[in-house]
């Protein structure tokens, strides 16, 4: 990477044993046989090498830095840029180069002698002209220049170049900035035609929109004409960019990288667990770059980790605690906040009871502590629900689910600690996707898929009612199934899926909203013996499926209804009587709530409309008789809440996120602010005013806790039987909504970024050509359900199943779940929008 990166910021520094072919790894990682080694001299030090490593790996091993534009450890050799240049003298075993060679594509052969710039004079002229040559028509604009202070170019020039310049001629120049996309900006003239931009979009991301054209002097970086650079990862080309040609309209003249202060952390953004290295400067975030961790997200992440940080830092931001009075929330202290949400609680507890005196059956609490936490703060709501409530309504899913998933939870997820890998994506034959689409909801995953796909003949399957445009590029083979019926075709695949030990399947979230999915690829993978890996959608989950945050589960994998397990926490704890009944889920506590079963929530940061009901989760909200939020910025939440409590962002807290692999990323915190707290303190102040001390204030004690208390070991969750859903029946003019999250979107967790905003893909109704009749692409499309519409363009999908429309959960400005009140599976009613004078949708009313 370019020097903005985190590790591997100087293009001279030696690669990192972990990108070497696994043949380079150090002893004890992977053993190499001597015959698979060749030996070359580098500067007169002998080196061994496996076979087909490039000769600047090789210096590499030795120390001695090369130094190099193009070359880049995880994209594929170009000898673009010239400037690795080094010489191979004849050493009388015809290994011998007449001319100076470039080391970055240059195998080492067996008694290769290679001289660098350090031992040879005609290496280190070829080096200083390709240098003075890059400059003839590169400007000397470094300090306005944002690459300048961090960049190779300006390094190398200082190390390996000219004291002065001999040309005496006009520089060329362009017209600049050029849009690339909303968010990525080309200054044409500094390019030095290294090609690691368009190599990267090419190889990595699969997204060849960029591309050097021209020849000669007029060689530069172009954009196809009619298709914009549309990629999830672009914020990469910026970073990798040698020199100052590409910059980030969000960060272009804010800040020089000496004004800076670097802390690595972990993106909150999905379950990838991507490394992040955070720039800030006098209490606020600049930008956000890609982590060096070779066995998470090597050294890239999505736009959206890199640029989605600014949302709720605005106006919306809540610094102080509100109490309603008078049906209106006002500014509070502290103390004051407390004391009233503790007479609340209590209040719902003592209004619990029958004529008698006697507590009414169920408990009058429910905790919603949403996906968006670290472990440990998970944990603390997972404590207080369980000792200072009594009460095992808790439930962090504020997403559509389903008992059968809590089950699959349970039996397969929690206490099982880091399971499938990256490393088992790359090392697999076949990975079969089963509700999960990687590149909108887990990005890093799909960035591996699709390096096994092209370096390793991955076979990609993947269960749905089309390919998407990711699974296109993963090259993947659909097994067509109509949403909802995803259990049956996977208890009849077909043959061609020949899944074996070294096969993994990749469950998202969304494979527990038909029911008998999630069991299905569980008998698939015992009869098979294929890995099989659960994949969130939020950085939080896996997390606080480990901390207890289920209403079926307690910490470390225990089972509620487990009577060793309740034995074993309260003896932990220092408590007696933890409830010993499953709870109710989230969907279930805000029905009890809006019937007055559940009469006191507390909320940790969740939106209505994630739900599959929100005007359920809304009534909830509205007629409990008291409702704590913790939340960061005003929300649906907070308009109804009795009491508000403020909580720190992600670069205010610490604590731990649980990636999709078990795997544990820490989250650093940088920044302060004396008005607010992470949710364990708020939860800790609570807890003490209610009188019973939740044992844990800061995240290092919650974590020490959870470390001691580790996984369970005695009996695991049995996964309940469930019966197939029946398959959709849609009637005439009705077809069956397929839909997932698109990784920008209208999240709350990236309004606040216009430039990234504008990248997200075009929303569309896909379908068929069939199911369109002769309609045009671009077409308005009306889908409707008793709950309200949505209109949207028309968009011809080859693939799409007979029968199924597609459309994006989330589009911007929207959200199926309230526009339509539907999920993946539910049947729509197809029609042209009104006004529109065309031949009408198959089977749809015109």
């Amino acid at each position: 990477m370019s020097e903005s990166s985190v590790k591997p910021a100087d293009p001279n520094k030696p690669a990192d044993p972990a990108r070497l072919p696994d043949a380079a790894a150090p002893a004890g990682k992977s053993e190499v046989a001597k015959a698979d080694l060749v030996t070359l001299t580098v500067d007169g030090i002998e080196v061994s090498v496996p076979k087909g490593t490039l000769v600047i790996r090789a210096a590499e091993q030795i120390g001695i830095d090369i130094p190099r534009f193009c070359d880049h450890p995880l994209l594929d050799p170009a000898g673009a840029c010239r400037q690795c240049m080094v010489e191979v003298p004849d050493a009388g075993n015809g290994r011998g180069m007449p001319k100076p060679q470039a080391s970055c594509t240059l195998e080492a052969m067996p008694g290769m002698v290679v001289q660098t710039q350090l031992s040879s004079p005609v290496a280190k002229k070829a080096q200083e002209g390709m240098l003075e040559f890059l400059l003839i028509n590169h400007p000397l604009d470094c300090p306005v220049c944002d690459k300048g202070g961090e960049c190779p170019l300006q390094n190398q020039s200082l190390s390996h170049g000219y004291g002065e310049s001999r040309y005496e001629g006009v520089k060329r120049t362009f017209p600049k900035p050029i849009n690339i996309s909303a968010q990525v900006l080309l200054d044409r003239e500094r390019c030095v035609l290294c090609a690691r931009c368009t190599r990267f979009s090419e190889q990595i991301a699969g997204d060849p929109f960029i591309a050097l054209t021209e020849r000669g002097a007029l060689q530069q970086v172009g954009i196809y004409e009619k298709e914009p650079f549309e990629s999830y990862f672009s914020g990469n080309t910026i970073q990798i960019c040698p020199v100052g040609a590409l910059t980030s309209a969000a960060y272009r003249f804010r800040a020089r990288p000496f004004d800076l202060v670097s802390t690595p952390s972990t993106c909150e953004h999905c379950a990838s667990g991507c490394e992040l290295r955070i720039d800030h400067r006098r209490g606020a975030v600049m930008r956000r770059l890609a982590g060096d961790v070779p066995e998470v997200n090597e050294e890239w992440n999505c736009d959206k980790g890199r640029f989605a940080f600014v949302s709720a830092r605005g106006d919306d931001r809540i610094t102080r605690p509100l109490v309603r009075e008078n049906d209106v929330l006002r500014p509070a202290s502290w103390p004051e906040a407390i004391d009233a949400a503790v007479r609340g609680l209590r209040a719902a507890g003592a209004e619990h009871l029958d004529e008698e005196g006697n507590p009414i059956e169920g408990s009058p609490y429910g905790v919603i502590p949403g996906g968006r936490l670290t472990m440990e703060e998970a944990y603390g709501y997972a404590k207080f629900a369980r000792t200072v409530l009594g009460t095992n309504n808790i439930d962090h899913r504020s997403r559509p689910h389903t008992l059968e998933e809590a089950g699959f939870l349970a039996h397969a997820v929690a206490g099982t600690g880091l399971g499938v890998t990256y490393r088992d994506l790359e090392n697999a034959d076949r990975v079969l996707l089963v509700g999960f689409e990687p590149e909108d909801e887990s990005p890093i995953i799909f960035l591996r898929l699709r390096k096994a796909v092209r370096k390793k003949g991955l076979q990609v399957f993947t269960v749905g009612a089309q390919l998407s445009y990711g699974s296109a590029k993963l090259d993947a083979t659909l097994i067509p199934a109509v949403p909802g019926t995803e259990a049956s075709v996977l208890a009849n695949l077909p043959g061609e899926v020949a899944l074996t030990e070294r096969s993994v399947v990749l469950v998202g979230e969304r494979a527990g909203i038909p029911l008998g999915t999630l069991t299905s690829a569980l008998d698939l993978v015992h009869a098979t013996g294929a890995k099989l890996a659960w994949v969130p959608r939020r950085a939080g989950e896996r997390g606080a499926v480990e901390a207890g945050t289920l209403p079926n589960l307690l910490p470390g994998g225990r089972l509620v209804t487990e009577p060793t397990a309740r034995v074993d926490l309260q003896a932990a704890w220092g408590v007696e009587g933890l409830p010993a009944e499953t709870g109710l889920d989230a969907d279930a506590i805000f029905a009890a709530a809006a019937e007055g079963g559940v009469r006191a929530l507390v909320v940790g940061g969740v939106e209505p409309a994630d739900f599959r009901h929100p005007d359920a989760v809304t009534r909830g909200l509205e007629e409990a008789d008291f409702v704590i939020s913790l939340e960061a910025r005003i929300s649906e939440v907070t308009a109804r809440a009795d009491v508000v409590f403020p909580v720190s962002l992600i670069e205010e807290r610490s604590g731990t996120f649980v990636n999709w692999e078990g795997r544990e990323r820490r989250v650093t915190k940088f920044l302060g602010t004396q008005h607010v707290m992470n949710d364990l303190r708020v939860l800790a102040a609570l807890a003490d005013a209610m009188g019973s001390p939740l044992g844990v204030r800061t995240v290092e004690e919650a974590k020490r806790e959870l470390d001691e208390l580790g996984p369970w070991d005695g009996t695991r969750a049995d996964m309940p039987a469930r019966d197939r859903e029946t398959a959709p029946e849609p009637g005439e003019g009705q077809a069956v909504l397929a839909s997932w999250r698109e990784l920008i979107d209208d999240s709350r967790g990236a309004d606040g970024e216009p430039a990234l905003q504008a990248t997200a893909r075009t929303p569309v109704v896909r379908m068929n050509a069939a199911m369109a009749n002769g309609l045009p692409e671009g077409t308005p499309i009306k889908l409707s359900t008793d709950g309200g519409e949505l209109v949207l363009p028309l968009a011809i999908t080859e693939d799409m199943i007979d029968g199924v429309v597609w459309a994006p959960a989330a589009p911007r400005g929207s959200r199926l779940s309230t526009t339509l009140g539907a999920v993946p599976g539910d049947v729509v009613t197809v029609t042209l929008a009104e006004g529109i004078q065309s031949d009408p949708v198959e089977g749809a009313d015109a």
